[in-house]
């Protein structure tokens, strides 16, 4: 299990809340930190390896953008499971899918600039993949919750 020293606590701390927007934005943290811009990336780059960083990047509001989201569920055979998948992925606007254990046990989000490819798009996954029983669960009131770990 890797060790979360202070500073790395505090590198922590300060990419998850106001990252700056800047043609070096981890020089910018790291003067904020009092450390050196290459301690700081190579501090990150570890994190990254050690699994305690998944990503680093922005997250934007659908809706804001004048995008339409929804979350998808799916009736997947488990013969179909790897293909579906695969199929799923190969599209720009699935953000994130995952494996539930329920009658439904594929759940994933996509966003696109209408519903209209939105519904397309979830129509060629099923001709693509014979999973015929796709729920289309569009967003009608976002909420956003802010994930902060303070460590």
């Amino acid at each position: 299990m890797p060790v979360i020293d202070n500073t790395n606590k505090k590198i922590l701390n300060n990419i998850q809340v106001d990252f700056p927007i800047s043609s070096r934005p981890y020089k910018i943290i790291a003067d904020r930190l009092g450390i050196l811009e290459d301690e700081l990336i190579q501090r990150v780059i570890q994190m990254k390896e050690d699994m305690l960083i998944r990503r680093i990047g922005g997250n934007f509001s659908p809706d804001k953008l004048g995008y339409h989201s929804t979350l998808c569920a799916a009736k997947v055979p488990e013969a179909r499971l790897k293909l579906f998948t695969k199929t799923v992925n190969s599209y720009s606007g699935v953000t994130h899918n995952y494996k539930r254990d329920h009658q439904f046990n594929v759940w994933f989000t996509f966003i696109a600039p209408s519903i209209e490819i939105i519904e397309k798009s979830l129509n060629e996954i099923s001709q693509e993949t014979g999973v015929e029983n796709i729920l289309n669960l569009p967003a009608t009131k976002v909420f956003k919750i802010s994930a902060n770990f303070k460590l």
